[in-house]
C-alpha cells in the first residue's frame, strides 16, 4: 500500500506538525498581514533611503529574496540581500537595513547587525525575540515582533508579507493589501488538491513526491521571478525530507554546469531534474529549457515539469512555494523521517559556540 494514502501514517511521521504549517500557510498570511498593517514606521527616520539591504539566513533570509523577487519590476532603489557576517562596502547611512532574524540568535545576521550600526545606516528589524529584539529595543530601531512557536523555513509567511507592507509604508512601492488577499484566497483553494485527505493518484504532491523518492532533486529555474523559488525547494527538501537537493538557474548553468551532463554513467538512475516554470519565463528562457531537456532526456535522466499557476506575478510564486513544501512534506514521510528536527545544523551550532 501506499503510505502516503495512509493520513495515519503521515501523522506519525510528522509528530511535530509539520504537515499542518504547510497546509494552514494561507491563515499564516492572515496573521503575517496584521502584523504588516501594525507597523508604523518613523517616516522622518527613514527618509533619504537610496539602498535597500536584508540581512538574514536560512529560511528568514528566504522571504526577504521573495520579496526581491516580487518587487523586481515594481520598485526603483537596489535591493540587495546579505547572507554573511558582513554588509556590502556600499552600505552608509542613507541605506535601509533589515534584520531578519526568525530566533533573534542567528550569528551572522547579528553580526551585519552590529555592522550595520558600526556605518550609521536605517535598522528595522523583524524577529520573534532574542538578541535582536533586544538590541532593537535598547537603541530605539524599529522593531515588528513575529509570533512564536515555528521553525525559520515553515515561517515563511512572516518574514515575507511585513516586510512587503513596509516597503509599501516607507513610500518604495505602492499598496500590496489587494495582491496578498488573492494570495490568500488562491492558495486556500489550491491546497485542497495537495491535502493527505487526497489519494496519490489525483494528488500532484504526492505523485511528484514518489517520483523523487531514492533520487537527488536538481532543481532548475529562469533567473527572474521564480529564481528564488528553486532555493526554497531546495531547501525544503534538505531540511523536511533530509535527503540532497542542489538547485540552479538558466541561463547561466548553460555555461558551465551543463557540460557536466556528460559524463553520469555511474549515478543517472539516482538523479531527477524539475524545472520550475512560469508563463513570463523569457522567451529565449523558454527556448534554452526545451534544448536543455532534450540533452538531460538524451543520458537518461527524467526531468519533470513544474508550471506555477495564477494570473498576477505574487500568485505564481507561491503557487510553486506551497506545491513544492507539500512535496517535502510528502518525501520526508517516504523517508521514514520527522520532517521537523534539523539536529546537525543544531550540532553545527553548537560547536561554534563553544
Amino acid at each position: 500500500m501506499d503510505i502516503l494514502n495512509s493520513p495515519e501514517k503521515i501523522r506519525e511521521t510528522d509528530p511535530a506538525g509539520m504537515y499542518d504549517k504547510i497546509y494552514n500557510f494561507p491563515e499564516q498570511l492572515e496573521k503575517a498581514v496584521a502584523i504588516g498593517t501594525a507597523i508604523k514606521p518613523n517616516l522622518d527616520y527613514f527618509s533619504g533611503i537610496k539602498t535597500i539591504i536584508v540581512a538574514g539566513m536560512g529560511g528568514s533570509a528566504i522571504g526577504g529574496d521573495l520579496v526581491r523577487s516580487y518587487l523586481a519590476d515594481k520598485i526603483k532603489l537596489p535591493f540587495h540581500i546579505c547572507r554573511h557576517y558582513r554588509l556590502p562596502e556600499f552600505v552608509n547611512k542613507d541605506s535601509l537595513v533589515v534584520i531578519s532574524s526568525y530566533s533573534g540568535n542567528t550569528e551572522e545576521t547579528l553580526s551585519a547587525l552590529d555592522d550595520a550600526i558600526r556605518r550609521g545606516a536605517r535598522i528595522a528589524c523583524f524577529t520573534s525575540g532574542g538578541k535582536v529584539a533586544a538590541l532593537a529595543q535598547k537603541n530605539g530601531y524599529l522593531l515588528t515582533e513575529l509570533p512564536v512557536g515555528f521553525p525559520p523555513r515553515a515561517a515563511l509567511g512572516f518574514s515575507f508579507v511585513p516586510l512587503l507592507f513596509l516597503m509599501a509604508k516607507l513610500g518604495f512601492i505602492s499598496s500590496v493589501e489587494r495582491d496578498v488577499a488573492e494570495l490568500i484566497k488562491g492558495l486556500k483553494i489550491c491546497r485542497e488538491q495537495y491535502s493527505a485527505n487526497v489519494e496519490t493518484e489525483n494528488n500532484p504532491a504526492k505523485l511528484l513526491a514518489n517520483r523523487l523518492y531514492k533520487k537527488i532533486p536538481i532543481i532548475y529555474t529562469g533567473p527572474e521571478l521564480i529564481d528564488t523559488v528553486g532555493t526554497r525547494w531546495k531547501g525544503q527538501i534538505c531540511e523536511n525530507a533530509k535527503c540532497l537537493a542542489f538547485n540552479n538557474q538558466f541561463a547561466e548553468f548553460n555555461h558551465n554546469e551543463l557540460v557536466g551532463w556528460n559524463v553520469i554513467d555511474s549515478y543517472r538512475s539516482k538523479i531527477i531534474v524539475i524545472n520550475l516554470r512560469d508563463s513570463d519565463d523569457h522567451e529565449r528562457i523558454k527556448r534554452r529549457m526545451e534544448i536543455v531537456r532534450t540533452i538531460i532526456e538524451k543520458q537518461g535522466v527524467e526531468i519533470v515539469d513544474v508550471f506555477s499557476n495564477g494570473d498576477f506575478s505574487m500568485g505564481r510564486i507561491f503557487s510553486l512555494i506551497q506545491m513544492g513544501d507539500f512535496v517535502s512534506l510528502y518525501l520526508a514521510v517516504l523517508n521514514n523521517v520527522d520532517p521537523t528536527p534539523v539536529k546537525v545544523i543544531d550540532f553545527l551550532k553548537g560547536e561554534l559556540d563553544k
